[in-house]
């Protein structure tokens, strides 16, 4: 029986990373996207050959998930090589933390182009046509979309737009079999996180005080959620958001 092919958009680093490791884990092979930036492409390309050397399937495809026609040669390119997609997650996702008002519409453009654009641009080439029979599409959110943002409007304005898209989504192709869910991550230790806040005990202090349970969040505990959702343990769920965030969002 051939491999179920999962396309991870955003999986360079951080969180996506993660979500490629762990459904290669769960016997997929992965397709590892990421953004056109030098840097990026070799933190991908790692991450493949990691899990190659663990004996999985990956393959890393260069594309801007905001852009359809390189959202469009990123599946021709997938499918050619590993197959069909079967399972999407929806990462990638860009922001810039500054007032609103200091905000150009260029930026505004930009951040709803990938975070939000993009998570449809991609679930339209992998599940519109021919029509989907079967998968699971996850999409990652924040609690941002709950508890807001100041300094970074747009961002959490696209992650509270990626529900509605969810639960939409989720009715649009449950017909087809294919379920469609959400993660809702809290303050996750990543490498973004590291470039973002370079004093990282000011941080940690800051993210404990909002949680309930006193550990930081790590990319593993949110890939492992995506992995449950991805899998035949969640077949009877769909249009949900689950949040892993240690207890910040308790409604």
């Amino acid at each position: 029986m051939p491999e179920r092919v999962a396309l991870v958009t955003g999986a360079s680093r951080g969180i996506g990373a993660a979500t490629v490791r762990r459904l290669a884990r769960d016997g997929m092979a992965v397709a590892i996207n990421s953004h056109p930036e030098e840097r990026m492409v070799a933190m991908a390309e790692r991450v493949a050959a990691g899990i190659r050397d663990d004996g999985g399937s990956a393959a890393v495809y260069v594309a801007d998930i905001g852009d359809a026609g390189s959202v469009d040669a990123m599946f021709g390119r997938c499918e050619e090589e590993l197959g069909r997609v079967g399972v999407l997650v929806t990462n990638a996702a860009v922001t810039r933390r500054t007032e609103w008002t200091d905000l150009t519409e260029a930026d505004w453009d930009r951040i709803l182009g990938v975070n939000l654009t993009g998570a449809w641009l991609c679930a339209r080439r992998a599940f519109g046509e021919p029509p989907a029979e079967g998968g699971a599409i996850i999409t990652v959110s924040s609690v941002l979309a709950r508890v807001g943002a100041a300094d970074s409007v747009p961002y959490a304005t696209t992650k509270a737009g990626l529900l509605g898209f969810t639960r939409s989504m989720a009715r649009a192709l449950g017909p087809a079999g294919v379920r469609v869910n959400a993660v809702m991550p809290g303050a996750i230790r990543t490498e973004e996180e590291l470039e973002a806040y370079p004093d990282q005990e000011a941080m940690e202090r800051r993210a404990l005080s909002l949680q309930a349970l006193q550990r930081r969040g790590l990319a593993e505990d949110i890939a492992n959620v995506v992995g449950f959702l991805a899998g035949p343990d969640s077949a009877f769920m769909t249009g949900q958001t689950v949040c892993v965030d240690g207890g910040w969002v308790l409604h």
